[in-house]
């Protein structure tokens, strides 16, 4: 039986990773277990277990608060996956280490691909290509799956805010003028443990989302049809009327071009991907 250690378990994509591998050996450690910042923890923690894989899915993703905590998310999201892919490398384990799409500069207007120009513009992307780049040098071994647009049963998410806004409000803006893939996380999570138990899959960096893209706009009308909502009470808007303190990419398609290359199952549409999450969690979307 393979084992395997999670980071980050208790949120959106832990959660779903555990039910994945329910009939597996897993260790899931969220941020009550294992401090990602706590170096000495984590490899304590890698060492004492021994897992045959490790899905770090531990971040700082407070996107608009690390602009002004810098410190904390470099500490988690650079200095933790560096002390996730070092432990690795001393147990012998596979790392599959997830990224996002903030590494880039969001101005491309096709899907990027795994080996484009980097760029972020935002403290949370810089720290998350620190923590890319210190496995690779670490690690080359590792496996890195950039994603985006995540949503699930557990924890916050754009779906869960949309349902509790649509029951709270005549209409809803959202912006019209950014665009990637909205992701379900039992999706993904079903993904990378394929990836984990692949063995014919070259280590490197992979992009992995549900296919096709959409804007935010169009992401909320559909998350109103789900509801059984009328889309048109979703109203479009730009990102200048809603400015944060940090940049969003404009633009977040990732290509996923080097995934199927590998001989792995690209995941569907991102709209039947939101219908049948729908119709497996959607209590726990309108109870948000």
């Amino acid at each position: 039986m393979t084992r395997w250690l999670i980071t980050g378990a208790h949120g959106q994509l832990g959660s779903d990773l555990q039910q994945v591998l329910a009939d597996d050996d897993v260790r899931a450690l969220g941020r009550s277990d294992l401090a990602v910042a706590d170096l000495r923890a984590i490899a304590d923690a890698i060492a004492e277990f021994r897992p045959d894989v490790v899905v770090n899915g531990a971040a700082y993703t407070a996107v608009d608060s690390a602009e002004t905590d810098e410190d904390t998310a470099y500490r988690v999201n650079a200095a933790g996956a560096a002390a996730v892919a070092s432990a690795v490398a001393r147990t012998g384990g596979r790392l599959i280490h997830v990224s996002t799409d903030y590494v880039f500069d969001g101005e491309s207007r096709v899907p990027y691909e795994v080996d484009d120009p980097t760029g972020p513009k935002s403290v949370y992307g810089r720290s998350k290509l620190a923590g890319e780049e210190a496995i690779r040098e670490l690690l080359p071994s590792a496996y890195i799956v950039r994603t985006a647009w995540l949503y699930g049963a557990v924890g916050g998410n754009f779906v869960k805010t949309m349902a509790r806004l649509e029951r709270e409000r005549t209409t809803v803006t959202v912006v019209d003028d950014q665009f990637g893939a909205p992701t379900w996380t039992a999706q993904l999570a079903a993904a990378l443990v394929a990836l984990g138990r692949s063995s014919a899959t070259s280590a490197g960096i992979y992009h992995c989302t549900n296919s096709a893209s959409t804007s935010w706009f169009g992401f909320a009308r559909a998350i109103f049809e789900e509801l059984g909502a009328d889309p048109s009470r979703v109203l479009p808007t730009s990102t200048a009327n809603f400015p944060r303190p940090a940049p969003r990419p404009a633009y977040s398609v990732l290509s996923d071009r080097a995934w199927r290359g590998a001989g792995l199952t690209p995941l569907p549409h991102w709209r039947s991907a939101l219908h049948q999450a729908f119709v497996s969690i959607g209590d726990a979307f309108r109870a948000h």
